[in-house]
């Protein structure tokens, strides 16, 4: 959701309570929920061929011309060439869905004249990770990121995933305010991730996780990847963390952006080394930590996979806003996701046990799969009150039909296929 990103202004920052002033002010936007959007990302690759990489010489040119059409969504592309449609924000779910399926609509066609399609897969199944942007901050980005690992690489340049993006909600309490809201987005995180995980392959086989895009994120450094606590209020968790976390990069006018070592953003502001920091710094900061929940003025929920076929990044969308914005399917959903809390045990989001069950087991885990069952349930009664189209109740009922009800997920039958079918995994 391309509106409320910009976190900051330009100038000097020369104090912690600055940033948490800011913070407080700008990254939680509180009001009645009435908007929604949705970041679509989708591997790249040519037809009938997922396991042959994509030529730069073609990517230029098929970006060339994805960005001469008019489109509502902002049309970005991720290091390995994965492209990201985020919309607008839109005053209701069929507007999102009429807006994005329109978009997309025009991304294919314009695509299959540079003989290219686009699949919703968590992560690549074939293709190693590599790097089809050369851009100062991506250099930064893998330099920082291979200090922990090769879990960096993978997620920059092989994963893609479907972001849910919802207001943050009313000041005061109740299954519409910002603190309700907040905890239902990180105690609903596992659910989702298990109801929709769609990446079991990584390098032409079974990597043993049915959401391997989740665990990539879960072996990132926890200061760049993990959630605030969940027991203080909510805009004091969002600034502490900002201040707290890991600076990625010092942009520089003129050579390679500079990667510290153990430099928090606070103690970047005290000691003023390598340079002071600005504001803009800030906003910079906080656009590289990857929570599972990130606040950009509203609420972006980043733990979905990409899904399968045309239209299946529509179920989450749908299944997501009716349970944050009908009061009554939200305090279901609460009541229902709430006692896995004791699950998690004392680590953030995504690292602690019920992240990794879920990613790792999805909905064969006995209570991952109660708490879909119901949660879809609720989904199911709640999106004729939020305005879903009759089209899009269907297919809410066909995928928790097809999967939920079954203990399944779009992974398991991922695997199935590779299993029956090796690299002829896709239809």
């Amino acid at each position: 959701m391309t509106e409320g990103d910009d976190c900051t202004r330009s100038g000097s920052l020369p104090t912690d309570a600055d940033v948490e002033a800011l913070v407080h002010g700008i990254c939680f936007k509180t009001g009645p929920p009435r908007t929604v959007g949705v970041e679509l990302e989708w591997l790249v690759h040519t037809p009938r061929a997922t396991h042959d990489p994509v030529s730069p010489a073609r990517f230029e040119a098929a970006c060339a011309a994805l960005r001469e059409l008019p489109l509502s969504s902002a049309l970005t592309f991720e290091p390995g060439g994965q492209l990201e449609l985020s919309s607008a924000p839109a005053g209701s779910l069929m507007e999102c869905v009429s807006a994005v399926s329109a978009d997309l609509a025009a991304v294919r066609g314009a695509l299959r004249s540079h003989h290219l399609v686009l699949t919703g897969l968590g992560t690549d199944p074939w293709r190693p990770p590599s790097r089809l942007l050369r851009e100062r901050r991506y250099d930064a980005m893998e330099t920082y990121l291979d200090r922990t690992g090769p879990a960096g690489r993978r997620m920059m340049c092989s994963s893609a995933s479907v972001q849910v993006c919802l207001d943050a909600g009313y000041e005061e309490p109740g299954p519409l305010g910002l603190g309700h809201r907040w905890r239902l987005s990180h105690l609903l995180g596992p659910v989702l991730v298990a109801a929709f995980a769609n990446s079991p392959l990584c390098d032409g086989h079974p990597t043993g996780w049915r959401s391997t895009r989740q665990a990539l994120w879960a072996a990132l450094e926890p200061g760049r990847s993990a959630a605030p606590p969940l027991d203080a209020e909510p805009r004091a968790a969002w600034a502490r963390h900002v201040l707290d976390a890991p600076v990625m990069c010092v942009r520089t006018e003129d050579g390679p952006w500079l990667v510290p070592r153990d430099l928090s953003f606070r103690d970047w502001i005290r000691s003023g080394v390598p340079r002071p920091p600005t504001r803009d710094d800030l906003d910079y900061h906080v656009s590289t930590l990857f929570p599972p929940v990130r606040p950009r003025g509203h609420l972006e929920l980043r733990m979905i996979d990409a899904q399968p076929g045309d239209d299946g990044w529509i179920v989450p969308l749908a299944v997501t806003t009716a349970l944050f914005d009908d009061a009554q399917a939200a305090e279901t959903a609460y009541r229902c996701v709430k006692s896995l809390a004791e699950r998690a045990g004392p680590l953030p989001a995504p690292c602690n046990e019920l992240w990794l069950s879920a990613a790792q087991l999805a909905l064969t885990e006995p209570e991952l799969r109660d708490a879909a069952v119901t949660c879809f349930a609720a989904a199911l009664e709640a999106l004729p009150r939020i305005g879903a189209s009759p089209e899009v109740r269907d297919a809410v009922a066909a995928y928790t039909e097809r999967y939920v009800a079954r203990g399944r997920c779009p992974a398991d039958e991922l695997i199935e296929r590779f299993t029956a079918h090796g690299k002829d995994l896709l239809p």
